[in-house]
């Protein structure tokens, strides 16, 4: 019984790593050329001028919008906050570096920050964006609220300084940090 079950065991392990390897290479192999989608540059934040570190790919798929991010140059590494915010304006007013892209996204009014597939919370609530430890950060990303590309146009993509727990406790907004790295979606 326990070969058995060690049997399964390693075939299951196999067909799972054998299943991830396929699901990888799909994902490097995504050409957006080939559907329907959305490109937005995306610019790390300075006060002595923005610098382009890469870009995020928006399409369509039957779940919601995957987004495909492509930059580097973004430090260290870790999970970051990442949302659409209001406004499709990346500029820097008083208050801080892209300010003028206003909060995160939420037509419903529900003032809630919340996992990206809670439809109680923004819509503009996306996963946490993950970096490598070499600044790059290429892991897509699904937005299961968001059921269109067409819905995103009029906003921006955010990445924040720190990561996201997802709620407004113990701090608003999921704790997130100063906003890092901005893109306009036109």
């Amino acid at each position: 019984m326990k070969k058995i079950l060690l049997a399964s065991l390693a075939a299951s392990t196999i067909l799972f790593a054998a299943g991830h390897d396929a699901d990888a290479n799909m994902i490097n192999e995504f050409d957006p050329k080939s559907v329907e989608h959305v490109v937005v540059e995306m610019n790390l934040l300075d006060e002595n001028g923005d610098k382009k570190v890469g870009e995020v790919v928006a399409i369509n798929t039957n779940y919601g919008v995957a987004l495909f991010p492509n930059m580097s140059g973004l430090g260290e590494g870790g999970m970051h906050g990442f949302h659409v915010h209001v406004n499709p304006d990346c500029g820097a007013t008083e208050k801080g570096l892209a300010m003028k892209a206003g909060g995160h996204w939420d037509p419903a009014d529900t003032k809630k920050h919340s996992f990206a597939w809670d439809d109680e919370g923004h819509k503009g609530d996306l996963p946490a964006l993950y970096v490598d430890k070499n600044g790059v950060a290429n892991y897509p990303v699904l937005a299961p609220k968001i059921k269109n590309i067409d819905e995103l146009k009029g906003h921006s993509i955010m990445v924040h300084v720190g990561g996201d727990n997802h709620s407004d406790n113990p701090k608003a907004l999921g704790g997130g940090g100063a906003r890092m790295v901005c893109g306009v979606i036109k």
